[in-house]
């Protein structure tokens, strides 16, 4: 969880394991999945699927965007009022989730 919060990198489970596993030699990316599988269970951290290739994850917990550079690949956090998100209109249907992803080219790569 300290690594989470220190490190707002939205990473997957190779980047955790890779950035512990030197520090904590006995440690498994068993270990990993399964205290991110708790963490996202207990709602202090949530899953991002904005990259086709991994699942990442994000311990910033308050409503935001997210925005994915096409080139670096890079994720950054995008601040965003839930009101300004369009809403679930159809009476018939009952929303629970909202995820806003953006794609496009960074500030770094243009």
């Amino acid at each position: 969880m300290q690594y989470l919060m220190e490190h707002h990198t939205h990473p997957d489970v190779d980047k955790i394991y890779n950035a512990l596993v030197p520090d904590m030699p006995t440690l498994s990316k068993t270990t990993v999945y399964n205290t991110l599988k708790l963490f996202c269970d207990k709602k202090v951290t949530e899953v991002i699927f904005i990259d086709e290739k991994n699942v990442r994850y994000d311990s910033v917990m308050t409503f935001h965007a997210h925005f994915r550079c096409k080139k670096c690949g890079h994720i950054y956090d995008v601040q965003l009022d839930k009101k300004d998100v369009p809403q679930c209109s159809n009476s018939e249907l009952r929303s629970e989730e909202t995820e806003v992803y953006f794609f496009g080219i960074c500030g770094n790569c243009m």
